[in-house]
């Protein structure tokens, strides 16, 4: 049974595996390890992307250690040997190797921040307009007026924040509407929905294990699912109405992602098409709401409706 809680900062335990971040471990004991370890230490830091390729003699060789020393550095590591340390670091390699280069000058002369965020942004509405088809979002649009409630759902930070703008946009168009980024309660809400009702995901990878799992409950209980997630994934294969967006990762690891920026205008795009499908019921229902608003703070004057 794996253990609920360990005391090590660098083990992550969920269900019967056990994750090493073998270069956190690495640096947290740097200095602190035996004299004989610590020249493995030095020798795998200097040789990082080489050592999934060397054999124990050869490590060992190059540190000018025994291979005793090697397993026990390993095992210092929170591996139980030299084969799982290498594969360890491979995986971390994988997933960290952009991570690790120098980092990334600053945006020189002309080319300031918000040129560098605004170039990033034109480039995903771009690469928006060149994927997304008009029968799309008609087809979403048809969904959504006439259903009896929608559900807009997406965990972590970018896909959350996507599905609560997407509730933002359906209430004020008279569609009732709420928002889920808890993966428990998703699953809950999910087994609750019938023909009629709609759900609409969001998620970048379109294979978050929480969010594929409630477009399949849904589904199976004739509730039609929306999502805008990448082409081909888990989730676009899961719902009734994928819109596929593949959007390349940008290099420079410190600029917010653009993606979401491509997301919300396709949001916005299935909004418009909403309102004009209904434009009676949307008229009346924006009235009602600057009504409400000027009733509130007194003010007349044109302003966006509680934006």
């Amino acid at each position: 049974m794996p253990k609920a809680h360990d005391t090590q900062d660098h083990l992550v335990v969920r269900g019967d595996t056990t994750f090493v971040d073998v270069i956190s471990e690495l640096r947290a004991k740097d200095g602190s390890l035996a004299a004989r370890e610590q020249k493995v230490a030095d020798f795998v830091k200097a040789n990082l992307s080489a050592i999934s390729g060397m054999t124990i003699a050869a490590v060992a060789e190059g540190a000018e250690v025994s291979t005793p020393t090697v397993i026990r550095f390993c095992r210092s590591l929170n591996c139980e040997g030299f084969r799982e340390f290498k594969l360890r670091l491979a995986q971390n390699l994988a997933v960290s190797q952009q991570y690790l280069s120098p980092r990334a000058a600053a945006p020189a002369g002309r080319d300031t921040p918000l040129d560098h965020v605004l170039g990033g942004i034109q480039a995903a509405t771009l690469a928006v307009r060149a994927q997304i088809a008009p029968e799309d979002i008609a087809a979403c649009s048809g969904v959504l007026v006439r259903c009896r409630q929608m559900i807009a759902a997406g965990i972590g930070g970018g896909s959350s924040m996507l599905a609560l703008e997407a509730s933002n946009r359906m209430f004020r168009l008279g569609i009732a509407s709420s928002t889920i980024s808890d993966s428990y309660v998703l699953q809950m809400r999910a087994a609750t929905l019938e023909p009629g009702d709609a759900m609409m995901l969001f998620s970048s990878s379109g294979e978050a294990d929480a969010v594929v799992h409630a477009a399949r409950v849904a589904r199976s209980y004739g509730a039609r699912t929306i999502c805008i997630t990448r082409p081909g994934s888990r989730l676009a294969q899961a719902c009734d109405l994928p819109i596929g967006l593949e959007m390349p990762e940008d290099p420079d690891i410190f600029k917010p992602t653009a993606s979401r920026f491509a997301s919300l205008a396709i949001l916005d795009a299935i909004a418009l098409s909403v309102a004009h499908s209904d434009a009676d019921r949307t008229r009346e229902n924006l009235r009602r709401i600057r009504a409400s608003l000027t009733a509130y703070h007194g003010r007349t004057d044109p302003q966006p409706l509680g934006d």
